[in-house]
């Protein structure tokens, strides 16, 4: 019996012709060489009455010996009936280049077209079809056209052939699918039991993705999150119910938690291909190689060999680390973080940054509708995705970027000069707008700035393909990237966005910010077959419904803390630690978070809301204690992942002095660290978390208590208190596990922070 794999036309061609640098195909992130709504209208329009746009396609085919069956499909942009009765399939690029840098076409495009025209002539049964491309040149929008005729003949070999080269990674996909789904079919707990309360939520996720729900769990540190999500989407793998699991995370050391899980899973008996996506910044080799210079060799000729990288690491991989894909990048010369892109396309499951799944800008655009449907979303720590949703659909510019293009691109592309003034006086009207006050609010879209911002994308595409050398260059790529941006995220713009303006100085800056990102979370999300949003500190659970954009029909769950009261010990430090009282309340507080540590020698971690107010704190602190018994650490702003490393080693479990770390909460050491045992005495969390009050707070407030929320909670004491919970959570991470938590602020006494602390932590 022969396998069966399904494909669109543009996947299918890509992996058999794409070729040349990263350079050429990544750049414009998509943009440049890439089907443009608007473009493909405008050349649609001037077609004749009997010509058809946007014509669906499909067929067979047969290759490696009668081992593999291609169904491929696809939408041809344009089928034109021509005078004498023939047809022509019409293939519409925009494209940054000149009709003299296109010779002949690209060989993708032709693939492309080529394919279209084959399945044209096996339904309507003709001996021959015309293959066209039409490229619209941007900026200028001139159009040139490249036309050859196939026979049958010619189209059926060419298709054959490409099918042919298509098979061998094909082939190995599926055969491993095959095994993955047998070995998920059998796949037991790789525990001997189930820990309280996990049973219950692995039954919940494998129901929520056989219903093609979505479901919104609060799970209490010790639940075991990553098992009991992980291992269910395993199972309902073998159930064929999904065919990919992406697990989304925001921070580093929750995706190494992820990668520990899946290895355990391996050992217990799974067979799934799984890669952690790291950051380009991280994991590029630009030690060695001049990656902003367009002189590195890991991106020239990329295309040449990343089809021969990913069989070999297919062949001999399951779990794709970072350090594993950084091997076969070396080995076979490519760049490790687009090498992981790729890869992602095939992969099991997906370990990697929310980015990838919300964020427009970087979302996978490869994946189609019907590969999403046969994925699910695990969503780790899923708290932290309103702010970052916020981050993801907001968008800002910056005066000084379009003043420094301005200037350095006077000489070197007009076009390129003009379109920057433009913005850069626009900018500077609005600073004469702003006044004294330095900033305005605004409820609608800044249409004028869309305006003058498609002609400067469209001019900086035109010269970043055409001129090569200026001293400018990476200064007018980032702002092509900013004003793509700013584009897209115009096209969101609804009643949850304002555009304010705020100006420094000269400086100005316009962003359009978006104040409730559960519309578009939700847009991104919808076509996956099921996502679980899981953390310890979904509280209040009605917020974070609302906010992630759960369905009135999405399961919640709310799951007890597996852990006993006697664990934990929870002291309330009635001092207020609001700024004004800051300063009279210092000594106390200090002397009370001395008291603990030279009473019960260990390891403790203090949390403040800002580095100042730790500094403060700590000067306090060091006059009462014996520098000789009780070691002290700091968390700076910006320290490196070796100092984060070297800060957490220091948590020791045989240490002969007391260590206490000073840190900040919602910083790196307040969530997704486990210091289990006796690594952990005691944890002291000073004040509530509240965010800094500041403009950008202020809107959000405003906007809930329009909406008949109560604004102030929205904007600040669920965010804040948030960031409490987590920090807190560091204590109790397993079932041996005993400490000390201090709450130090009056208002843990107090509505409606009380009601939000943790049940467990036995304050209410």
């Amino acid at each position: 019996m022969a396998y069966q794999v399904k494909t669109s036309v543009r996947p299918l061609v890509e992996y058999v012709f794409r070729s040349g640098s990263l350079e050429s195909g990544t750049r414009f992130g998509g943009s440049a060489l890439q089907e443009g709504t608007r473009i493909h209208r405008e050349v649609q329009e001037n077609y004749g009455e009997n010509d058809r746009k946007e014509v669906f396609l499909k067929t067979e085919l047969t290759c490696a010996e009668g081992e593999l069956i291609v169904q491929v499909e696809g939408r041809c942009d344009g089928l034109l009936q021509n005078k004498d009765g023939s047809y022509t399939i019409d293939e519409i690029k925009s494209t940054s280049e000149t009709a003299d840098q296109i010779e002949s076409g690209h060989e993708v495009h032709w693939a492309q077209a080529k394919f279209y025209a084959y399945m044209l002539m096996l339904d309507l049964k003709l001996d021959r079809v015309g293959v066209r491309l039409t490229y619209v040149h941007k900026p200028g929008g001139e159009r040139s056209v490249r036309e050859v005729v196939q026979t049958a003949e010619e189209l059926t070999a060419f298709v054959q052939e490409v099918a042919e080269r298509y098979a061998p990674y094909a082939l190995l996909l599926k055969k491993r699918e095959e095994k993955r789904n047998a070995a998920a079919s059998a796949l037991p707990f790789p525990f001997g039991r189930y820990r309280e309360g996990q049973r219950l939520f692995a039954g919940a996720v494998f129901k929520t993705v056989r219903e093609g729900k979505n479901l919104l769990a609060r799970a209490p540190t010790g639940t075991g999150k990553t098992i009991s999500t992980l291992f269910p989407a395993i199972k309902a793998i073998g159930e064929g119910l999904v065919g990919r699991i992406y697990y989304l995370t925001a921070k580093t050391t929750t995706r190494a938690g992820a990668e520990e899980a899946l290895g355990l899973l391996e050992r217990s008996g799974a067979y799934l291909s799984s890669i952690t996506i790291t950051a380009k910044d991280k994991v590029c080799f630009k030690e060695e190689e001049d990656c902003a210079g367009g002189q590195c060799r890991f991106a020239i000729g990329y295309y040449d060999r990343v089809n021969d990288a990913l069989m070999d690491l297919f062949e001999h991989e399951t779990r794709i680390t970072r350090e594993v894909l950084e091997q076969y990048a070396r080995k076979h010369t490519v760049c490790p973080f687009e090498f992981s892109l790729d890869a992602a396309y095939a992969a099991d499951v997906v370990v990697c940054d929310y980015n990838y799944v919300f964020d427009p800008r970087i979302a996978f655009k490869r994946l189609s509708d019907e590969q999403r449907g046969k994925s699910m979303l695990l969503v780790d720590e899923a708290h932290n995705l309103v702010e970052r949703g916020r981050e993801m659909f907001s968008a800002e510019l910056l005066k000084s970027a379009f003043l420094a293009i301005k200037r350095g691109y006077k000489e070197v592309h007009e076009g390129v000069r003009g379109a920057a003034d433009r913005v850069n006086a626009y900018l500077i009207l609005l600073r004469k707008q702003a006044g004294e006050a330095g900033r305005f609010v605004g409820s609608e879209a800044p249409e004028v700035m869309f305006k003058l911002l498609e002609p400067f994308v469209e001019q900086a595409e035109h010269a970043l393909v055409t001129v090569h050398g200026s001293e400018s260059e990476e200064e007018l790529l980032e702002a092509y990237f900013s004003a793509q941006a700013f584009l897209r995220v115009g096209r969101l713009y609804g009643d949850q966005y304002v555009t304010y303006v705020e100006t420094d100085g000269s400086e100005v800056r316009m962003k359009m910010f978006c104040l409730d990102p559960s519309q578009q979370l939700l847009q991104s999300s919808k076509n996956y077959r099921s996502a679980v949003y899981f953390s310890a500190t979904l509280t209040p659970l009605g917020f974070y419904r609302e906010m992630l954009g759960s369905a009135e029909d999405d399961y919640t769950l709310s799951i007890p803390s597996p852990f006993s009261p006697e664990q934990l010990d929870v002291t309330v430090l009635p001092f207020s630690t609001r700024f004004r009282d800051r300063e009279r309340t210092r000594d106390a507080l200090a002397g009370a978070l001395a008291d603990t540590v030279n009473k019960r020698p260990g390891n403790y971690l203090f949390f403040f809301p800002s580095y100042a107010y730790l500094q403060e704190i700590r000067q306090a602190f060091e006059t009462r204690i014996d520098p000789g018994k009780i070691e002290i650490l700091g968390q700076d702003a910006g320290m490196s992942e070796l100092a984060r490393t070297g800060f957490l080693d220091a948590f020791s479990a045989d240490r002969e002095k007391t260590l206490v770390g000073f840190a900040v909460m919602g910083g790196v050491f307040s969530e997704g660290i486990d210091l289990a045992g006796d690594r952990l005495t005691g944890v002291a969390v000073i004040g509530v978390g509240l965010p800094q009050i500041g403009l950008e707070r202020d809107i959000i407030r405003d906007y809930y208590n329009d909406r008949g929320r109560n604004g102030f909670n929205y904007a600040y004491v669920y965010p804040g208190m948030n960031k409490v919970q987590q920090a807190g959570g560091r204590l109790i991470r397993t079932e041996e596990d005993r400490g000390v938590l201090i709450l130090a602020d009056d208002r843990f006494l107090q509505e409606p922070y009380r009601s939000l602390l943790p049940e467990e932590w036995g304050t209410k």
